[in-house]
């Protein structure tokens, strides 16, 4: 598989089999994707791998979670995923990705209920058997939070390569005290997102959305 190939076919599952992923599959990925460009050469990842029964144990405290048990003296967000007043065009693109996943699974718009219950299986990872978190230490800004974005797409291009599924995951930003205390991350570092890792279920319809991109024209000037 050349590069062009893997990131044509990489893509955010959101379905997952429970077969069995290797650790050693998911690490050496890892060790390749660190190649990846970071200023300064600073490298500021910090990643932590859930598989087996690890993983066993950690969908058992968020089942716990989801079931109302709080994380002692509460949690709060760390960070924005979005800004407070999405402009356009990234507004409606946001917007149309969520009804067309909705559309896939037949929960219309007033069905908030239903809405929810899907939305929570985020934090069982979509049934997939494998996982990582990615840290940062606090001191970091804006360009390590970049930098950290090419590791985890090449990461995740790895993974497509070894004919696994993904999906980037920045609603762990809802629980940040759960997953540092179960990863043992030290204080100074700060959880930015979860992936996902598995093969993905082909039957389940919310595994036929394919989302659209902007035109060319509304990112693009060449000089």
């Amino acid at each position: 598989m050349n590069v062009t190939d893997a990131i044509r076919q990489r893509r955010s599952v959101r379905a997952f089999l429970d077969t069995p992923v290797s650790t050693q599959t998911i690490t050496t990925a890892l060790e390749t994707a660190a190649r990846a460009p970071s200023g300064g050469n600073v490298q500021p990842w910090k990643i932590y791998v859930l598989n087996g029964a690890r993983m066993d144990e950690f969908r058992a405290l968020m089942e716990r979670r989801l079931a109302g048990e709080a994380y002692p003296g509460g949690e709060e967000r760390e960070y924005d995923v979005y800004p407070d007043k999405l402009k356009e065009p990234y507004r409606t693109a946001r917007f149309q990705v969520g009804e067309e996943m909705y559309g896939h699974l037949g929960i219309p718009r007033e069905d908030r209920d239903s809405r929810l219950k899907w939305f929570a299986q985020n934090y069982r990872f979509f049934g997939a058997p494998a996982a990582i978190f990615c840290f940062f230490d606090r001191q970091m800004g804006a360009p390590q939070w970049s930098d950290c974005g090419m590791f985890l797409q090449s990461f995740m291009l790895l993974m497509t390569e070894a004919g696994l599924s993904t999906c980037a995951q920045e609603c762990w930003y809802n629980y940040p005290r759960t997953v540092a205390d179960f990863c043992g991350a030290p204080e100074e570092l700060m959880l930015f997102c979860g992936i996902a890792i598995g093969h993905e279920d082909t039957e389940h319809p919310v595994n036929q959305l394919r989302t659209r991109r902007l035109e060319t024209g509304e990112w693009l000037t060449i000089l």
